[in-house]
């Protein structure tokens, strides 16, 4: 009879260490999956979920400061261990949202994995969010006809034309950091300001209105 394995991402650009920490862990009897950078972590959480995540913090494209901030927020389930040897200290570093942190040369497979076994078998509590793949759209009313979104995905903000999105309706939106292709649904209700309308309403500033979920008409907040 098969016995269910755990399965554990581990993220870190040096393929040495990737290569070790995988053998490491299958040895274990947990099944790896492996990335390069944040970024590549993200493309691999659609793929399959694993039940931990660990990661070191400084890669390119995206470190893992802010994998690990993206991964709370979309997956608070999920726990993570982060490993670097550019911090030391004894605590979790400042800003870093992760379940446990080990110094890189400072620690013992053993401790690891010890680690891995307690976080896997009882992960941390967290409310949990329903899965989304719109946005929300930012205008600025300043007269300067900025629009920005935020993509769903990686959580980063990035301008785009206003030209394309003149026309009510569901828009289709590519993001230039991690490529996903995600909806966002405007219209006069839910943006006045954009087309144009309400003239006439208060003159007061105000930061951004937020754009409707697609199909639903629900405004996001």
């Amino acid at each position: 009879m098969p016995t269910f394995r755990f399965r554990v991402l581990f993220v870190d650009d040096e393929p040495a260490v990737r290569t070790t920490g995988a053998a490491v862990l299958e040895a274990a009897g947990y099944e790896v999956l492996t990335a390069a950078d944040g970024m590549e972590g993200l493309h691999a959480l659609d793929d399959a979920q694993p039940d931990l995540i660990i990661s070191d913090l400084r890669m390119p494209n995206m470190s893992g400061f802010e994998f690990l901030a993206v991964v709370r927020t979309r997956f608070p389930q999920i726990p993570t261990i982060a490993l670097s040897g550019e911090y030391v200290t004894d605590n979790i570093p400042d800003g870093l949202l992760a379940d446990t942190f080990f110094q890189k040369g400072d620690y013992s497979i053993p401790d690891l994995l010890n680690k891995v076994k307690e976080l896997v078998r009882k992960a941390p509590e967290r409310p949990v969010q329903g899965k989304r793949n719109t946005s929300r759209i930012w205008i600025a009313l300043n007269g300067s006809g900025q629009v920005i979104v935020t993509c769903p995905k990686c959580l980063r903000s990035f301008d785009v034309d206003p030209s394309q999105l003149k026309e009510e309706g569901i828009h289709k939106i590519s993001c230039p950091s991690c490529a996903n292709e995600f909806s966002s649904n405007i219209d006069h209700f839910s943006m006045p300001q954009f087309f144009g309308a309400g003239e006439g309403a208060s003159s007061r500033p105000r930061k951004a209105i937020a754009g409707r979920r697609s199909g639903r008409g629900q405004r996001l907040s």
